[in-house]
């Protein structure tokens, strides 16, 4: 039961990562919209970093749910097994990648100032 209760909060986990990129990305785009009708431009601006990095974090979401199925699986068998062996690689993801998104968005606020 605690491998299915951790796998579902690896999946509420990945879920709500894809949710902020969406979030991220759609805010881009406003922003985009919202410059355009400003400068009454013909041509809207390129795509920005928080586009890019709204895309980055929906497909980071999605490889979040693959692992985490893979890892539910994996742990599954060795508990049926009887050789549970505890694995690091979704929680050195998962770390590495907060501090990707807490990097980006300090640089980001950095560069708005």
């Amino acid at each position: 039961m605690a491998n299915e209760r951790t796998f579902l909060a690896w999946i509420r986990t990945s879920i709500a990562i894809m949710a902020f990129g969406f979030v991220v990305e759609k805010f881009a785009l406003f922003v985009k919209q919202i410059s355009y009708f400003l400068r009454k431009e013909t041509v809207l601006p390129s795509r920005g970093y928080s586009s890019i990095f709204g895309i980055f974090l929906v497909a980071l979401g999605a490889l979040m749910g693959i692992l985490a199925f893979i890892r539910y699986k994996k742990v599954e068998r060795q508990i049926d097994e009887d050789a549970y062996q505890p694995s690091l690689i979704l929680d050195i993801l998962l770390a590495i990648s907060i501090l990707a998104i807490g990097i980006f968005l300090i640089i980001y606020l950095i560069h708005s100032v």
